[in-house]
């Protein structure tokens, strides 16, 4: 892919101005979590871009990732106003530069075009699609990438009859981090369950009892 056709400018964390941010949310899967987060963003009139939910590293524990186009102080507060949710464990919020992230996209182009036109083919090479589906009528391409490539190839193709597009939300890891496992396991290490005893306050009688 030539590098002219992609013009992606990585995210600066000392940047006071609006870019974007990754959002990342580690939660208890429970129903009306994401109604009530969806919430907090529609009360400040902060549009999100993408929002994605999947399972985590973490049996029984989901990962929301969220794109939005804000500035840092801004991406901050909403990060404290998420993680007071109950069952949220912890949010992470990075820059473009601090992540690594794709998005999936489909595309579905008219199989006579992509035969009868070697310009189509080419284009479809240049940019690594892979057929999902082929049809006599329509033959559909997969493409991952950054938002910025494949919506490069959506105005490559519709020259050549290009009937329908769709890209998904975004999925993100963070560069530098060992993972939500660890830092759960490090924190169970600090704060320790307290066992269970017959009398909780029978080593306690000093304290309690002493006016």
């Amino acid at each position: 892919m030539s590098n002219d056709t992609i013009k992606y400018i990585p995210g600066d964390a000392n940047y006071e101005g609006k870019q974007d941010f990754t959002i990342t949310v580690y939660a208890e899967d429970r129903v009306g979590l994401l109604n009530r987060i969806s919430i907090i963003f529609s009360k400040r009139k902060i549009n999100i871009d993408s929002l994605n939910t999947s399972p985590s590293e973490i049996a029984g524990i989901h990962r929301f990732t969220i794109l939005i186009n804000e500035s840092h102080e801004v991406v901050r507060k909403l990060a404290r106003q998420i993680e007071k949710q109950v069952e949220v464990l912890k949010v992470y919020f990075n820059t473009d530069s601090e992540v690594i992230w794709q998005e999936l996209a489909l595309y579905k182009v008219s199989t006579e075009e992509i035969t009868e036109k070697v310009t189509v083919e080419r284009l479809l090479r240049q940019y690594g699609a892979t057929a999902v589906v082929i049809r006599k009528d329509y033959t559909v391409f997969s493409v991952t990438g950054h938002k910025e490539e494949t919506d490069a190839l959506v105005k490559a193709l519709e020259p050549y009859d290009l009937i329908e597009f769709v890209r998904s939300a975004r999925v993100a890891i963070i560069k530098d981090s060992a993972g939500f496992h660890e830092k759960l396991k490090e924190f169970e290490a600090e704060e320790p369950g307290e066992e269970r005893v017959e009398n909780e306050f029978l080593d306690k009688g000093d304290k309690i009892f002493t006016m």
